[in-house]
């Protein structure tokens, strides 16, 4: 009998007797013998050729250069912004109608001395009412600039009504010198009817016009200081965010460069080279230009516009005070009003902690003397004495404090004259020591002046400090972009831009 082979059932393969079975191992998929899985959750996302990498990783380069282009261009903005406000327009300004108290202190000082004079003979009553007649002047000028600066309704109100009072003020001031004039009286106190008159005047500069004047000036002020803060915080915000974003962006170049090596076994791609030398040129100058506007924006704000400002007020305190010397004499009803008020006034100048006139006196004699580190007194020069910085402003400061020691002995001088019965001596005296109030005003503006020219400096630093950035930016935007394309162009071109 003959023995016939079956075949094979369906569906099982032959196999050789013995043979193992084919591995399907990870060169089999690579050859497609057996497919992929194909990716899941966060992986599909990914590029999964070395084209699609090479251009995701160039266009984040692309996307993370324009982020930073325009956040500098942004603190470039905020920048200038903050230097315009300070340095050309609403800061200037401020500082002009902080003039205006000044100017209205000398328009009832000079009032009080033309008063005070009467009809002695040498002219002394025409070249007060000369004075008086030019501080109007001015402070018409300072009260028209202010009005211009107001920009809410509060300010607008305030500077009418500064122009009404100062209308009345005015019209009193007129009615007093033209009583004195038909009086034809001596140097010295004029007739009640004219005092009167000029206790009307005062009163209305002190408790209304002086106080409105200041009142719109700290209004004005505000708003420097609130450009100030907000600009000067924008600038060092927009530079830790150009330190941010140029991190990444130095950290995409950096990827693709070796991306580009590892993959393609070049060991330098001169292109993407130059643009992360050219992007970390770019960070590092963007980053020093900001530091530097801040520190101009804040040299120009506290040693420049504050320090004026401050001055200014105390200058414009100090002539009020000198002032009050000739209100003592011309109004004895009320010379121990006007003897506290000198002492408050010098007090908010200088601050010496003192009962009386007498012991501040003695106490400016002696404690007027500072040291970097160590200022005795308080007040405005104290400040000053504390924020003092340069050589030239402290020596200016010196000469400020001398003279001010002799102005404080000359009215102790003339107020112990008027408690010797001495009258018309104390009259004398003041007017023989004009002069010396005179040399402490002048040295009051010089020290205003070291000042003005810090912040002129400072102003014109930061209007150089971002010259040119307007057109640097786009420029180095499109270099360091081109040099990318550049770099990544042949490679890409190795793909034909296929998948």
């Amino acid at each position: 009998m003959t023995a016939v082979q079956q075949p094979p059932a369906t569906g099982t393969p032959a196999t050789t007797s013995g043979a193992p079975p084919e591995r399907r191992g990870p060169s089999a998929i690579r050859r497609g013998l057996v497919p992929s899985r194909p990716p899941t959750g966060l992986a599909r996302a990914l590029p999964r050729t070395v084209a699609s990498r090479v251009r995701s990783l160039t266009t984040l380069v692309v996307v993370l250069l324009l982020v930073l282009l325009g956040v500098t261009w942004a603190a470039v903005v905020s920048a200038r912004e903050g230097v315009r406000v300070i340095g050309r327009d609403a800061g200037p300004q401020v500082v002009a109608t902080g003039d205006l108290y000044f100017q209205l202190t000398e328009m009832d000082s000079q009032l009080a001395n033309a008063l005070l004079i009467g009809g002695a003979p040498g002219g002394g009553r025409d070249r007060a009412l000369a004075s008086y007649d030019q501080s109007r002047a001015k402070a018409g000028e300072a009260l028209l600039k202010a009005a211009k600066l107001a920009d809410e309704t509060t300010e607008d109100n305030t500077a009418r009504e500064l122009v009404y009072a100062l209308g009345r003020y005015e019209r009193l001031a007129a009615q007093a010198l033209m009583l004195d004039q038909q009086a034809r009286h001596a140097s010295g106190p004029p007739p009640e009817s004219v005092v009167q008159r000029y206790r009307d005047a005062t009163d209305l500069m002190k408790l209304d016009l002086l106080p409105k004047a200041y009142n719109l000036t700290l209004d004005n002020g505000t708003l420097v200081r609130h450009t100030y803060e907000d600009k000067r915080s924008d600038i060092l915000t927009g530079r830790m965010w150009i330190l941010i974003t140029g991190f990444a962006l130095l950290a995409a170049l950096v990827a693709l460069q070796l991306f580009l090596a590892v993959r393609f076994r070049r060991l330098l791609n001169p292109a993407l080279a130059l643009a992360t030398l050219g992007t970390l040129v770019l960070v590092a100058a963007s980053a020093t230009m900001l530091s530097g506007q801040a520190d101009h924006l804040r040299d120009a704000k506290n040693d420049g516009f504050d320090s004026i400002l401050a001055l200014s007020r105390a200058r414009a305190i100090s002539n009020s005070a000198n002032a009050d010397e000739t209100r003592y004499l011309i109004d004895p009803g009320r010379a121990d009003a006007y003897e506290q008020v000198f002492l408050s006034k010098s007090q908010t100048v200088l601050y010496l902690k003192a009962g009386n006139l007498n012991e501040y006196n003695q106490a400016v004699q002696k404690g007027v003397n500072f040291e970097p580190g160590r200022v005795p007194f308080l007040g405005f020069f104290g400040t000053e004495a504390t924020r003092s910085t340069e050589d030239e402003q402290r020596r200016a400061l010196v000469t400020v404090l001398e003279e001010y020691k002799r102005f404080q002995a000359n009215d102790r001088r003339m107020r112990d004259l008027v408690n010797g019965g001495q009258r018309a001596q104390a009259v004398t005296t003041r007017d023989a020591a004009a002069g010396d109030y005179v040399r402490y005003d002048k040295s009051l503006q010089s020290l205003i002046q070291t000042h003005r020219t810090a912040f002129l400096e400072a102003v014109e630093d930061g209007d150089s400090g971002t010259g040119g950035w307007y057109g640097v930016l786009p420029v180095a935007g499109v270099i360091i972009a081109a040099l990318v394309l550049v770099g990544v162009r042949p490679r890409l071109a190795e793909y034909r831009w296929s998948k």
